[in-house]
C-alpha cells in the first residue's frame, strides 16, 4: 500500500496516456521521498469507471477510487473553480479527491493541468 494519492479530473476525450503523463508529472513534482509510493488514483465517482482512468490505474498497478460531488464539495481546497463547480457540483475534483483518498492528508502538489487532465497529490495520514 502506498502513501500518496493522486486526484484526477479529466475531459471525456482524454486518453490513458495523457492521464499517465499527468500523474507521473505530479509524482515527480511532489518529490515525496525515495520511499514514497502511489496508493491510488481518485476522481469524481461518475468518472471512476471511464476506460482512460481505469487503464491508467492498471498501468500504474493501483486502484481507482470515486467520490460523490457532495463529498468533494465538502473539502476546502487551495484552487476552487467556478467552472468545475458548474460542471460537476463541486468546486474541485483533483485536489479534493486527492485529500479524500489520503484520508484528509495534506496536499503535496496543488492542481496542475495539461492535455485535458488536472492532477493533484496528497500524502496519506497513518
Amino acid at each position: 500500500m502506498g502513501d500518496v494519492c493522486v486526484g484526477v479530473g479529466f475531459r471525456a476525450a482524454t486518453s490513458s496516456t495523457d492521464i499517465l503523463a499527468a500523474v507521473r508529472h505530479a509524482l515527480t513534482s511532489a518529490n515525496p521521498g525515495s520511499d514514497a509510493t502511489l496508493d491510488c488514483l481518485c476522481t469524481l465517482d461518475r468518472k471512476a469507471t471511464e476506460p482512460a482512468v481505469r487503464d491508467a490505474a492498471a498501468a500504474l498497478g493501483v486502484a481507482v477510487r470515486g467520490f460523490a460531488a457532495g463529498e468533494l464539495a465538502a473539502v476546502e481546497v487551495a484552487n476552487p473553480s467556478d467552472r468545475v463547480h458548474s460542471a460537476t457540483g463541486s468546486p474541485s475534483v483533483a485536489e479534493a479527491a486527492a485529500v479524500l483518498g489520503a484520508g484528509g492528508g495534506p496536499l503535496i502538489v496543488t492542481k496542475w493541468s495539461a492535455n485535458g487532465v488536472v492532477v493533484a497529490a496528497a500524502r496519506k495520514v497513518s
